[in-house]
């Protein structure tokens, strides 16, 4: 299956978009078209081997309208001077409509100033000069006319392929009051020659030049309007390529030279400089800086970055100097994908689009019958000829399928561009639009839930033993080991700068742990299993393990020849932000199921710590798509939160899958939500977002919809015999680009989009017992843990942040995460810890501590 995506030339509104599209998925081999009126763009899914890009270019070519493959790589990688189409398109539109207002303003003043007492020149006065008068206004109609040709061009082209458009209403409209205003001259030269005067004081006053000309300066005048508020809904995309640097400095031939960022070349070393941005994605293999990656995920805290740290291209160095190695270039840099993406969700269909193509592929055929049936009418009733006329042409163009087309896909596009500005990739409208009707959201816990990152949070020497030699063993012993609760350990060890020794020898158990002889003594490292297998008894530590569990922690168990010489308990910590998500979607009504592989006693605590509705666990990775699947079944429309990785199969099978991350390749193809932020409160945001999307588009089909079976009617004329109400050809043409204006403006609110917090305050952090008190009952009091924050005075950078972190996460029963922004540090305590103490670990890591809340 091939997808491709073409730019497709002379749509003007939603008839011709839904032309086009029925044109191509006719055609053997297609899978799906979606068509983009806002754009002018169409992606197309196809078999190649039953159809081909010329088969699909040649379909929409004999429907009238030209198609040729989209330049994607011009689109997505940085160009030094690229050609903005809708740009130009929009100037061009602006220097008709001038030129348009300089003819017109003449002939609107010739034709009606007389009514208004204006005063006219001599030979354009009184009967005997009404030739002069009609001729006049001819001749100042048609350079309107030929500014505004391409009207005619593509309406009379739609309507002889037998695919009506907005332009074919317009030319229709504007052509019959051209020619009846001819009619008029032939008729105005016959009664002077005759002496009829009452013939030519008649069709001098129906001329309708001015009504031509008005109509067309009037929809130019909105197509102008239109196109300038269209071009604010793709400000996102266009923020985006304008972020890429232009050029990048590398190292060639051991010189630093400066070459365009598209020729850089995947294992370039490239320099940079403070300030500078960097032009690709690669690896820091020398320096180290502190980068803004707010343009990438949103983050407003600099990152630090060290050899071996990955960057991101388009992000900014801020202090530093290093060199990085190019590991992604031109189209593959997570820059080019996002765009890529943004764009591919801005010309995807939502399926509430679906009823707006329905409507218009019937709606320019039915307006004309309507046009005729109106003048057939009022002439059977006795109107004259051309006040039935004025009729027709009110009703041709007060019609706008332009309204109708623009109302989803301008929502669409302002809606993923605001969504892609705060760090989350919408890929497709049609994942935006479930969203908002998603009921039950399940996460995964490792990596997603919590920060995939054991910590060590209790030290248990046996008697005998103290802390430092304890922690001193297990580092070594853990040294010789892989696993990821080995790694908590060794950090603990460096944090206390304990230097583990080195074994002598070592025996690693699958499944149980490790043995290892250090200083001619045999130690052993593991679980309970590895301790019953070599006789050690552990029924001593049975409540302290007992606690352990309740709160979700990994006991380590050390041990020598003698027995067991401690423990060391290690947890994955929930992410700050988890808390206040989970509140935030209970509260919304939304159910919260945490989908893991843990044990049933880890996942429970979890579950109790972060007020999680259900929890099913110890499933395996395949197992998941299955509980899914039975959610499903259930009737629940389901949201599926996971690392993009070993949860492909069940992010698959969701009706969302959110992959929540910095976007790696696989959560981009399996997942159809990205959050380039590790912040669960981009989950609720998602949601909020799609719901104000979804409502922007009902409040634009609404208006579209009811301006239309308002204004036809009322154009047809019947508020004359209500009101004795008649709707002039030019009010109609005003009205007419009214309504698509209003359309793209209301879609223009949703660029106002923040996200709205009951519990979480600024970055996501508020009053945790509110949390608890209002969405999940009072709580037993062993169940709630203890939380503090700490204003902190004297930190100014990512390093002060990080010695701050270090000093309170140093202390027993201590969790800490540091925010610069509001100058505090925020601590999860799993045990008392006294004012004195935390005071102390801040004070001398150099810092003053300005109150402890």
């Amino acid at each position: 299956m091939n997808h491709q995506k073409f730019d497709v030339t002379g749509m003007t509104c939603s008839a011709c978009s839904s032309h086009v599209q029925k044109s191509v998925s006719k055609l053997t081999g297609v899978k799906e078209c979606n068509v983009n009126l806002l754009s002018n763009s169409m992606t197309v899914d196809y078999d190649d081997a039953q159809c081909s890009v010329e088969d699909i270019i040649s379909a929409v070519e004999s429907g009238g309208y030209g198609a040729a493959l989209a330049n994607q790589k011009a689109k997505a990688a940085i160009d030094k001077a690229p050609l903005n189409r809708a740009e130009d398109e929009r100037r061009q539109t602006k220097i008709r409509l001038i030129w348009s207002f300089i003819f017109l303003i003449p002939l609107f003043y010739i034709s009606m100033g007389h009514m208004l007492g204006a005063p006219l020149p001599g030979f354009l006065t009184g009967m005997e000069n009404a030739l002069a008068f009609a001729f006049t206004q001819f001749l100042l109609s048609l350079p309107i006319i030929f500014l505004n040709f391409k009207y005619f061009k593509n309406g009379f082209r739609s309507l002889f392929h037998l695919s009506p458009n907005m332009d074919s209403l317009i030319a229709i409209g504007s052509a019959a009051a051209m020619i009846y205003g001819i009619f008029a001259i032939y008729q105005i030269g016959y009664g002077l020659g005759h002496g009829e005067m009452e013939r030519v004081h008649q069709y001098s006053m129906d001329l309708y030049f001015e009504s031509a000309g008005m109509i067309l300066t009037l929809i130019t005048l909105g197509k102008y309007l239109e196109s300038r508020a269209k071009g604010k809904t793709s400000e996102a995309i266009t923020k985006l390529v304008n972020l890429a640097p232009k050029t990048a400095l590398v190292l060639r031939d051991g010189k630093e030279t400066e070459i365009l960022s598209e020729e850089v070349v995947q294992g370039d070393i490239v320099i940079v400089k403070p300030g500078m941005a960097v032009p690709v994605d690669g690896i820091v293999i020398e320096g180290s800086s502190s980068v803004d990656e707010s343009a990438i995920t949103g983050e407003s805290i600099p990152v630090e970055k060290i050899p071996g740290a990955q960057v991101t291209g388009a992000t900014i160095n801020k202090t530093g100097y290093f060199k990085m190695r190019a590991t992604k270039v031109g189209e593959d840099t997570t820059l080019s994908q996002i765009i890529r993406l943004v764009e591919e969700a801005s010309s995807s269909k939502a399926p509430i689009a679906r009823l707006a193509d329905k409507v218009s592929g019937v709606f320019v055929p039915a307006v004309i019958v309507i046009a005729i049936l109106a003048t057939a009418v009022w002439l059977i009733l006795g109107k004259p000829f051309e006040f039935a006329l004025s009729i027709g042409i009110a009703v041709l163009v007060i019609s706008c399928p332009c309204a109708l087309g623009l109302a989803t896909p301008t929502a669409i596009m302002v809606g993923t561009g605001k969504g892609a500005q705060n760090g989350i990739l919408i890929k497709s409208a049609q994942a935006l639009e479930i969203l908002h009707s998603v009921d039950t959201v399940v996460f995964d816990k490792t990596g997603t839930l919590t920060a995939g990152k054991p910590r060590v949070t209790d030290i248990v020497p046996a008697s005998g033993w103290d802390r430092t030699s304890l922690l001193g063993v297990a580092a070594a012993l853990e040294a010789a080991s892989e696993h990821p609760l080995a790694e908590a350990v060794l950090m603990k060890a460096r944090e206390e700068q304990i230097t583990p020794d080195s074994l002598e020898h070592f025996d690693s158990v699958s499944g149980r742990g490790i043995i290892g002889t250090l200083k001619g003594q045999r130690y052993f490292a593991g679980n309970r299993a590895l301790m019953e297998d070599n006789g050690i008894d552990c029924a001593g530590y049975a409540d302290q393990l007992d606690a352990f569990a309740k709160e979700g922690k990994t006991p380590l168990y050390f041990a020598d020849a003698n027995g067991i010489i401690g423990l060391i308990a290690v947890k994955d910590t929930v992410k700050p932000t988890s808390r206040n998500a989970i509140a935030e979607l209970n509260a919304a009504g939304i159910e919260t199921i945490m989908l893991t592989g843990d044990n049933r006693r880890t996942a429970d605590a979890i579950k109790k710590e972060l007020g999680i509705r259900e929890v099913i666990a110890e499933v395996l990775p395949q197992e998941k798509e299955e509980k899914i699947r039975s959610l499903q079944t259930a009737g629940k429309r389901v949201a599926m939160v996971g690392d993009g990785i070993n949860d492909s199969p069940a992010l698959a099978r969701a009706d969302v899958g959110i992959a929540i991350g910095t976007g790696t390749d696989v959560a981009i193809e399996s997942a159809d939500v990205i959050l380039m932020k590790n912040d669960l409160l981009d989950v609720v945001s998602a949601i909020q977002l799609s719901k104000a999307t979804i409502r922007n588009i009902k409040e634009n089909l609404f208006w579209a919809l009811i301006y239309n079976s308002i204004g036809i009617p009322i154009a047809a004329g019947v508020l004359i015999a209500v009101a004795n109400f008649k709707l002039n050809p030019m009010l109609a043409a005003a009205a007419m680009s009214l309504s698509s204006v209003c359309v793209v403006s209301n879609a223009l609110r949703l660029k106002l989009f923040k996200p709205k917090y009951r519990f979480a305050g600024q970055n996501g952090r508020q009053d945790e017992n509110k949390i608890i008190t209002e969405n999940y009952g009072e709580q037993p009091e062993e169940d709630i843990i203890m939380k503090k924050t700490i204003k902190i005075n004297g930190m100014m950078c990512n390093h002060c942040k990080a010695h701050v972190e270090q000093a309170l996460n140093a202390l027993d029963g201590v969790t800490a995460e540091v925010s610069l922004e509001d100058k505090a540090a925020y601590l999860t305590l799993d045990r008392e810890v006294g004012d004195d103490v935390l005071k102390k670990a801040v004070t001398e890591a150099g810092y003053e501590v300005v109150a402890i809340q």
